[in-house]
């Protein structure tokens, strides 16, 4: 099929890295297969994610089908965007539908990117994951690859102003070793190592993070396991909730 929308999309972030001379680590890209159906199941801690999972991916020249919320298709700028890369909506109250579509690109040869922690995370920690992935991944019989990103979160991230403008951040991407669906006896097992997978990874990613925080007014971006200001995980929890319960009574 023509793609016509997602390779200018590429040039221009490609352009907006090096305007703002952001210094990309990339490791593991090699464990993307060139040909055939993947899952890139990735760490969430900033709005720009995709972005940068996709670009793990693009040294092996594949584009990535990303699993997103379907309000971001009906937007009037970024929906024609969505539509056009190919990327799968996700209708919360529906989900066989989004499922099945992603089941069907795997087998077409695609390579589908999620957030299996379905949320953002405030603690900038792995939180625990949805088993959707694995799924995916065992029913279509095609690998699923953790990936770890670092530093997105000092650009947007939730609860912070966006601060796409800012220079020289270092951003980490980290693609882990493939994850075959055959050897684990279930969706369940299979989403267990993932989170041990992708949190070791991303515990990588932290402690070769060349940056550190410029004083004590910059230390939000840093989990409180590394002295850092962001929530801990029990705390990242309830405010979830609190979040969760203030748009339910709206």
């Amino acid at each position: 099929m023509s793609e016509l929308v997602y390779p200018p999309v590429i040039t221009a972030a490609k352009t907006m890295f090096r305007l703002l001379d952001l210094r990309l680590d990339v490791s593991g890209s090699d464990h993307v297969p060139h040909t055939g159906g993947a899952v890139l199941a990735s760490n969430h801690v900033s709005y720009l994610d995709f972005i940068f999972c996709g670009y793990g991916a693009h040294p092996a020249k594949r584009l990535v089908r990303f699993m997103a919320k379907d309000s971001v298709f009906r937007h009037r700028v970024s929906g024609p965007l969505m539509r056009g890369m190919k990327h799968i909506p996700v209708n919360r109250s529906a989900g066989a539908g989004s499922y099945a579509a992603a089941v069907s690109a795997l087998r077409g040869g695609e390579v589908v990117g999620v957030f299996p922690e379905a949320t953002i995370s405030r603690s900038f920690t792995v939180k625990d994951l949805k088993n959707g992935a694995a799924r995916m991944s065992q029913e279509a019989g095609v690998p699923l690859l953790p990936v770890a990103l670092w530093g997105t979160q000092r650009l947007w991230t939730k609860g912070r102003p966006r601060t796409l403008t800012r220079r020289h951040t270092p951003i980490t991407i980290i693609v882990g070793d493939p994850m075959d669906p055959s050897a684990y006896p279930d969706a369940t097992a299979m989403t267990a190592d993932l989170r041990t997978r992708l949190s070791a990874l991303v515990d990588r990613a932290q402690r070769e993070y060349p940056d550190k925080p410029s004083g004590p007014d910059d230390t939000w971006w840093q989990p409180a396991h590394l002295g850092g200001s962001a929530p801990t995980p029990e705390e990242a929890v309830e405010l979830d909730r609190s979040e969760r319960r203030t748009r339910s009574a709206s």
